[in-house]
């Protein structure tokens, strides 16, 4: 970044520092991750210069030649790797894209069933606070107080007593493993769409270490940075029968131009996603998640649902007397980063919940295995049982410094 330290000092140190961090820390949240440095130079190409309105073939600026050829790339990649016969790949991020399925296929004030919020949900799933929660009508479903797990059961009741227009699978803070042909059945019985948001699970379906939605559902949706190790961006995987809806809600419905570089970084993904070093990603990055929480069971930290079938555990700190967002700031002072995060039944409010959520996907992709998640959970157990210790944090920091040289970071100089 020579040109930017030249004509930016002030935003080079920024960055430069930021690289320091991400370098020098366990990233623990689960939506981050570490993209291979060949995706960063994508992103970081001549193609931002480009502004290419309309689909490949169907442009409305003319120099389209070599844009085409990219995005015609990044699609037919998402199609294989997916099993999809149709994929846009031109959303922005995820909320927009999950907007955009919801202007294709459903009218003003038609109801979404999704789950809900606090139980492990996503703003995007009709949430009160969210766009799609006041242009919709949004019914949800939750978790089983007792078990922290979705029944099944108890979603055909909804389902069957408020008839949704659309019924949403995908979670951002639910541990354990989506039953996509339940849900399916269920949207089929009703009348509804199935809108299946993979955007934390992408990497794992991938690895085949989670049941993919396809082709249970009728639309897919995925980020495709978290486990699929790309950009911040999105596609919208679905039917032939549904493309065109989908394609004109993205563009011109919500959106102009597409963000080429961001198109081209993604199709760098998805060639890395279907190899067998990928895949191998995948099931590590899973394994690192249960060994973390066997470890942080030991501890004696209560775990929602007991456990995690995935990338992400959640950590109810209730009986620890510790507010999820001191336990956070405490953990990063420390050097180990995550979020603080309701929980299921959460008696607190929104910014100070009980919980916090943890994710190994950042960890895994450092080369971090089982033996490393031992470690990572002493280190934490140690700072949540004196969370006012600044003194112990900062000695931690420098023990998780030094642990993280064995461990370089894809993308990052050294």
């Amino acid at each position: 970044m020579e040109a930017l330290k030249r004509t930016d000092p002030e935003l080079y140190e920024i960055i430069e520092r930021e690289e320091r961090y991400q370098r020098s820390s366990i990233r623990l949240i689960p939506s981050e991750n570490y993209t291979s440095q060949a995706v960063l130079e994508a992103s970081g190409s001549v193609l931002q210069n480009k502004y290419s309105e309309g689909y490949a073939g169907k442009r409305y600026y003319e120099g389209q030649r070599y844009i085409d050829r990219v995005e015609r790339l990044a699609v037919t990649r998402a199609e294989e790797l997916f099993g999809a016969e149709h994929a846009n790949v031109q959303p922005y991020s995820g909320s927009p894209a999950n907007f955009a399925v919801y202007c294709a296929l459903l009218e003003p004030g038609d109801t979404i069933l999704g789950m809900a919020l606090a139980h492990g949900g996503h703003l995007t799933h009709g949430s009160d606070v969210s766009m799609t929660g006041r242009f919709w009508n949004p019914v949800r479903y939750g978790v089983r107080k007792e078990t922290g797990r979705i029944d099944m059961d108890e979603v055909r009741q909804i389902a069957r007593a408020h008839r949704p227009k659309m019924l949403v699978a995908g979670a951002s803070a639910y541990p354990r493993e989506l039953d996509f042909a339940a849900f399916g059945e269920i949207a089929h019985e009703v009348g509804a769409h199935f809108l299946a948001d993979i955007s934390h699970i992408a990497g794992l379906v991938v690895a085949g270490v989670h049941p993919s939605p396809l082709p249970h559902a009728d639309v897919v949706m995925t980020t495709t940075h978290k486990t699929l190790r790309g950009p911040r961006g999105a596609m919208i995987l679905c039917g032939a029968d549904l493309a065109a809806a989908i394609d004109k809600a993205v563009f011109p419905g919500l959106q102009g131009g597409p963000h080429n570089h961001t198109t081209a970084a993604i199709a760098v993904a998805l060639k890395e996603a279907a190899s067998e070093e990928f895949r191998e990603y995948g099931r590590q990055t899973v394994r690192n998640a249960q060994a973390l929480a066997q470890h942080l069971l030991e501890h004696g930290y209560d775990l929602v649902s007991g456990g995690t079938d995935n990338h992400l555990l959640l950590i109810d700190l209730t009986n620890r007397g510790i507010l999820g967002k001191k336990a956070a700031k405490a953990l990063d002072r420390a050097g180990i980063i995550c979020n603080a995060n309701a929980v299921p039944f959460d008696p607190r409010p929104a910014f100070s919940p009980s919980g916090i959520r943890l994710g190994t996907p950042s960890v895994t992709s450092r080369g971090m295995k089982e033996a490393e998640m031992q470690q990572i959970a002493a280190w934490m157990n140690r700072v949540l049982q004196d969370v006012e210790n600044e003194d112990l944090q900062k000695a931690i920091s420098a023990e998780v410094r030094e642990f993280c040289r064995a461990f370089p970071a894809p993308g990052l100089a050294e």
